[in-house]
């Protein structure tokens, strides 16, 4: 049987069909690129603190830019690395609790860091099921033994870890974007001490927002700076700004630096925000109100979303997720919201591997009362049917 071989005009002809199917399936993707004045009242960002467009951030960034320029000019071991990048890192250990930080051009790039550096061939790698993508795409690059185990499920995690000769870690979110839950982060460090095992956290959505005056999950848990725990976490959520970091003891840091491919071979994070997320760190610093305050209009959002008659998750955090029928529902739902002066986001499959979509809220600590009533509101007012339970 001859086989066909595409012509060169139809080499990417496979898209088409891939493409049918991701409309007959309510999952097309697309840009929407926001003006930088926006009169929808926003609920869909990761901004949790409302520290993006404040003035003493904006003026971080300004500042770097002016004094180291608008790029780091080379990764981190070459000219990446500015006198900012290492004052960065050492308030943003301390204020965390850990002895050293490693600042990366992203979360994600920090999460594969971590995963890929501190396992390798050999390794048992144990991941929650409700991790971020950037955790599974660590664990896919680490070459380990990877164990996905149910989502939030310590015990399991545990057995899965027993009996394993070699290094092992257990690695999972501090909080979960989809419905906002947190891990159970003592039980799972008390089953990783029990077997040997290291604990890595993505503590993206913890940082700004638990713990004391907002110095994340693992702070809040008497974990940070812990023997055997590692952390992980944004610059682009409670910050207001962008990049990542690895936070923990100072030799895995060193061993990051020496062994990490997504730290020696990335071009260094810009100055303009390093500066933005130093800035941002500080206030929340002298201003640790903010990440109660978040708490606080999570916690109402939900009350009155749920009082209503909507299915929502308990929000841990900042992220309140609220069930939609389906996923041509939800995407219909976040429409009309938009339409009616309000942004927020859906998460339909893939992001949610249950298959259940979502809007997904986002609390602000900057929120008015006016703001969350008109937020509720709108949220009611376009639910689709099928959406409440009375």
């Amino acid at each position: 049987m001859t086989q066909h071989t595409p012509q060169p005009e139809d080499v990417f002809a496979w898209i088409d069909g891939a493409e049918r199917v991701r409309e007959q399936a309510g999952l097309v993707r697309t840009l929407r690129p926001r003006p930088a004045s926006s009169p929808l009242l926003d609920l869909a960002s990761n901004d949790y603190l409302g520290l993006s467009r404040h003035p003493e951030t904006v003026r971080g960034a300004c500042e770097a830019a002016e004094r180291w320029g608008a790029g780091a000019t080379g990764s981190r071991l070459v000219t990446g690395t500015t006198e900012l990048h290492a004052e960065l890192e050492r308030e943003l250990a301390a204020f965390a609790g850990f002895e050293s930080a490693l600042v990366l051009s992203s979360g994600y790039a920090a999460n594969l860091a971590a995963v890929t550096a501190l396992s390798g061939r050999g390794t048992l790698v144990v991941s929650d099921a409700g991790n971020h993508a950037s955790i599974v795409d660590g664990c896919r690059l680490s070459r380990a033994e990877v164990a996905v185990t149910p989502h939030g499920d310590p015990e399991t995690a545990r057995k899965t870890l027993t009996g394993h000769e070699g290094r092992a870690l257990l690695v999972s979110d501090s909080v979960f974007s989809v419905d906002g839950d947190a891990a159970p982060l003592a039980a799972y460090y008390a089953a990783c001490r029990a077997e040997g095992a290291a604990l890595v956290v993505d503590d993206a959505h913890g940082l700004g927002v638990l713990g004391e005056g907002g110095r994340g999950a693992l702070h809040a848990a008497g974990l940070a700076g812990a023997p055997g725990v590692v952390a992980t976490m944004t610059l682009s959520k409670s910050l207001g700004s962008q990049g990542g970091a690895v936070l923990g003891p100072a030799k895995v840091i060193r061993h990051l630096v020496n062994t990490a491919r997504a730290f020696i071979f990335d071009t260094g994070l810009a100055p303009a925000a390093a500066g933005a997320a130093l800035a941002g760190l500080r206030l929340l610093r002298r201003e640790p109100e903010r990440a109660a305050r978040v708490r606080e209009v999570a916690a109402e959002l939900y009350e009155r979303l749920t009082a209503s008659g909507l299915t929502a998750a308990r929000p841990d955090a900042a992220v309140v997720s609220v069930r939609a029928p389906s996923a041509s529902a939800a995407l219909r739902w976040a429409a009309d919201c938009r339409e009616a002066g309000l942004s927020v986001g859906c998460f339909r499959p893939p992001s949610v591997p249950d298959g259940i979509s979502r809007l997904r809220l986002t609390a602000r600590a900057d929120l008015t009362g006016e703001e969350i009533s008109r937020a509720v509101g709108t949220v009611l007012a376009t639910a689709p049917a099928g959406a409440t339970e009375r």
